[in-house]
């Protein structure tokens, strides 16, 4: 059964099992979709700041962003574990002669990329979220603020543990031109995550 298909108390266990999958990377998408969920709520809410039809057109708007961010994270909590796993067995292949050393030099680069474009995608994911943020934190009922505020906290987790885990696979990756590029693009949605998470918590503490 996926993670994301089991009960909670489920899920919790295997996170705490002696288990390397799942981990942080998975948690962190996790994070993320609960983030996200939580704004969906308040933007679905029948009351809104003003309650004037721009409130609700920019809700619907931010919802309909949230909704394929939750989706998109939800598949990411078993697709870091996957990615994980794939790293393992890349590593336990055998390199007994020069062509066992080769292929199994190009399994572990494969799979180093696959883990490490699990959790940018987790980071993109949760700029979108947090963009999308401050729209509900601008036009959601302020009875929801508190929500709204838990949901920055658990997207912005989420997408601070999404780059631990790319900057951890990304250092056994030797492609420089790629590292390059996933180094420019966490750079940018941290920036990036941290400017909207701000603007949200600016926009909560004058509710």
């Amino acid at each position: 059964m996926k993670l994301a298909d089991r009960s909670v108390r489920d899920l919790l266990a295997a996170f705490s099992s002696s288990d390397p999958t799942p981990g942080g990377g998975s948690a962190s998408a996790l994070s993320a979709a609960v983030g996200a969920s939580l704004l969906m709520m308040v933007a679905a809410l029948p009351r809104t700041r003003t309650n004037s039809d721009d409130d609700r057109r920019r809700l619907q708007e931010a919802a309909s962003v949230l909704g394929d961010a939750r989706r998109a994270l939800t598949d990411a909590i078993d697709a870091d574990t996957a990615a994980y796993d794939a790293v393992v067995a890349a590593y336990k292949l055998p390199k007994s002669t020069d062509a066992e050393k080769s292929d199994r030099k190009t399994a572990i680069q494969r799979a180093l990329r696959g883990a490490t474009d699990v959790p940018l995608a987790v980071m993109r994911l949760g700029a979108d979220a947090l963009d999308a943020a401050a729209i509900v934190a601008a036009h959601g009922h302020r009875g929801a603020a508190s929500d709204v505020g838990v949901a920055v906290a658990m997207l912005h987790a989420g997408l601070r543990g999404a780059q631990l885990n790319v900057e951890i696979n990304l250092g056994g990756i030797e492609d420089a031109s790629y590292k390059a590029s996933v180094a420019h693009d966490v750079e940018q949605l941290s920036r990036r995550a941290a400017v909207s998470a701000d603007e949200a918590q600016r926009i909560l503490t004058l509710a």
